[in-house]
């Protein structure tokens, strides 16, 4: 049994990158991206993040600054249906190999998996005097909070199904006891993982003209994660209630520092404000700190104690352009687009992209009153996903967002933004003939839910 447990812990922990990861994109950090989607054109204080550019057109000289909180929660399920092996059918006169008999009807089970990022703290400030700006922001820019799956992923059910009954077949074969099936024993199997990156960022503007404006920066990235995970099987009560494969388990923390060079544009051509930002791409490893890796050797050895996998963050370019149809009436449109596909991933897993990343968005505001202006937003995602790219620990869908929320004006000085957005994702369905590497076939249908709050306050001294 020593060979299924290996395989099924290489299973537990692979991608474990992107495991807790997706909850959140780098541009919603502020809660007025949640209430209007669209703020890459933006010369609010918020564009700290957004367009960098643009804070050389803050109204006034002086400090500026934006405290902002965002809680955020997500689902990541999978509906799984697979065939398991049933019994035995004699040996193959030609291959001199057991005939393994599958089952008559697939395995099916719903794993619900939960992400959570209760408290999202994000400060941003500026300083403006004449043609220079310096800003900065300190931010959770991606990682997504903590993930649980209490009732493990269909990988490591479906592998130690298959598992379990190949080891009692070879001891079947040598006398040493009976065949063991599905419906023999219980799985219990669990995955935790969480995913942080903070970030630090430092820049300035410079006002070349009356309409132009440019931006150069650098940003400090702190990774940190932590991956627990066990699985254990067990004969029913009364069958004798003993395991029938030895218990395997990991816990796993992982760290890791990139540097990303930030440069932008801005345009100001009276009611037409035209915002651009490139981030380029992060190198970035994350080493390994575990406390707890139950076969440490062989395949499992990236992940022994000490040990860097690549974690990039993708270079990341943005263009908006944003437009004052009244004094009253405000719209913007914005367009992302994410390397992914050059970025380098655990086990190389951006080759399995067929592109980037494409982000369209749009959002319109509008001055109900001189205190309060209301708002509304949407954004497409469309990702290069393939099946080799998906797996159970790492999935993504092709989602569209929709936001809104309110800026309220509580002084010449002050701003209440209040945000809500929530993402709805196309399921993704996976159809494989060698379900997780079982010779069995078995299909996955992936589906994800999103829903964030945000509130923050704008202060100018």
């Amino acid at each position: 049994m020593r060979k299924f447990s290996l395989i099924s812990l290489m299973l537990l922990i692979v991608s474990t990158s992107t495991f807790a990861g997706g909850l959140l994109t780098n541009t919603n950090q502020h809660a007025a991206f949640l209430r209007m989607l669209s703020r890459g054109a933006t010369t609010e204080i918020d564009g700290a993040l957004s367009n960098p550019a643009g804070l050389a057109f803050l109204p006034t000289d002086g400090f500026h600054m934006s405290l902002s909180i965002q809680s955020a929660f997500q689902t990541r399920n999978i509906d799984a249906s697979f065939l398991t092996y049933k019994g035995f059918g004699g040996m193959d006169p030609n291959t001199g190999k057991p005939i393994l008999i599958p089952s008559d009807k697939p395995f099916t089970k719903y794993y619900k998996g939960k992400a959570a990022a209760p408290v999202i703290p994000s400060i941003f400030a500026a300083y403006k005097s004449g043609d220079w700006t310096i800003s900065g922001f300190f931010a959770i820019t991606g990682g997504g909070g903590k993930a649980s799956f209490d009732d493990g992923l269909p990988m490591f059910d479906s592998s130690a199904m298959a598992g379990i009954f190949q080891g009692s077949l070879q001891k079947y074969l040598k006398g040493e006891g009976p065949i063991v099936t599905p419906d023999m024993y219980d799985i219990n199997s669990a995955m935790d993982g969480r995913q942080y990156i903070y970030s630090v960022q430092l820049g300035l503007t410079y006002k070349i003209n009356e309409w132009l404006s440019a931006f150069a920066g650098g940003r400090m990235n702190y990774f940190t994660g932590g991956y627990k995970g066990f699985l254990t099987a067990t004969l029913k009560e009364n069958l004798g209630g003993t395991p029938v494969m030895s218990p395997i388990g990991l816990d796993c923390d992982q760290t890791g520092w990139g540097l990303t060079p930030v440069i932008g544009l801005d345009a100001k051509l009276g009611k037409l404000n035209i915002g651009a930002k490139y981030e380029f791409k992060t190198n970035l490893n994350i080493e390994n700190s575990t406390k707890e890796n139950t076969h440490p050797n062989d395949v499992l050895a990236a992940f022994k104690h000490g040990v860097n996998t690549p974690n990039d963050i993708p270079s990341m370019l943005s263009v908006a352009a944003a437009y004052e149809f009244m004094p009253v009436l405000r719209a913007s449109v914005e367009y992302h687009f994410f390397d992914d596909k050059n970025a380098g991933m655990a086990n190389g897993k951006q080759k399995f992209l067929t592109k980037g990343t494409n982000e369209y968005l749009a959002g319109i505001e509008w001055d109900v009153t001189k205190q309060l202006t209301v708002s509304c937003g949407g954004q497409i995602t469309d990702y290069g996903l393939s099946n080799d790219y998906q797996s159970d620990t790492s999935f993504s869908c092709d989602s569209y967002t929709l936001g809104f929320g309110a800026k309220l004006k509580l002084s010449e000085r002050a701003a209440l933004n209040v945000g809500y957005m929530w993402t709805t994702y196309d399921d993704y369905t996976k159809v494989s003939q060698n379900y997780n590497g079982t010779g069995l076939s078995g299909t996955n249908v992936y589906s994800r839910t999103n829903k964030v709050f945000g509130l923050s306050i704008d202060y100018r001294f």
